[in-house]
């Protein structure tokens, strides 16, 4: 049984396309920069703000990407829960965790104020061991540095940890931390990516999740 699940925040507790795409979006039009449709932000979207950015608009400089983050992060952070919701199942998941003892953290690449707001927003009767976001001196997934981080504040067995994530580099960052990975099929990414990336399991329903928490191994 495991005693740790860490869940990856967008894509997997949340979707949060629509709004992250708009920010982007805002801060494009804001600066005279061509607008993306909200689709095409499923491949833009994982890696952090700052990756975003520049995947939005290739042709900006560094110190463009900073002018973008900055109206970026304005727009975000008042609009950051316009059309963001749970998945299906996914507070009912949590709270079964809970109920069996199940310590729940969050390891996510979006800036740590607005995960912590939005987490505690949309799942108030949790209670999360760490949530973790991105924060200045730590790298981000699929840096492993996350997980370990989490550990320090929770520790737990290797063995006893499981990753839940939608894409390559959630299961990247399990590997490189030694920790057994969850790949969701309701997120941002496709099915293939998660089998490209070894996932060591592949569900398509959150109450998967916990069938594979409560496995002896």
């Amino acid at each position: 049984m495991k005693e740790l699940i860490i869940f990856d925040l967008d894509g997997t507790l949340i979707n949060s396309i629509a709004d992250l795409g708009s920010a982007t979006n805002y801060a494009l039009r804001t600066h005279g920069l061509a607008e993306h449709t909200i689709e095409s932000y499923h491949y833009m979207v994982g890696n952090g703000i700052r990756k975003l950015m520049e995947r939005a608009a290739p042709e900006a400089d560094q110190q463009q990407i900073d002018i973008l983050l900055e109206s970026f992060r304005e727009y975000y952070d008042e609009h950051c829960m316009d059309h963001t919701t749970p998945y299906p199942g996914m507070p009912e998941l949590l709270a079964e965790l809970s109920a069996k003892g199940i310590k729940i953290a969050v390891a996510s690449n979006k800036y740590q104020s607005a995960a912590e707001r939005i987490v505690r927003h949309y799942f108030p009767d949790i209670e999360f061991a760490v949530i973790r976001g991105e924060q200045a001196g730590c790298p981000k997934k699929p840096d492993p540095s996350v997980i370990f981080a989490i550990l320090g504040e929770c520790p737990t067995a290797k063995s006893k940890v499981l990753m839940v994530g939608d894409s390559a580099v959630d299961i990247e960052t399990a590997r490189r931390a030694c920790i057994e990975s969850v790949g969701v099929t309701w997120g941002f990414r496709p099915v293939s990516e998660l089998s490209a990336a070894y996932a060591d399991h592949i569900i398509s329903e959150p109450s998967e999740v916990l069938g594979i928490s409560l496995e002896d191994k």
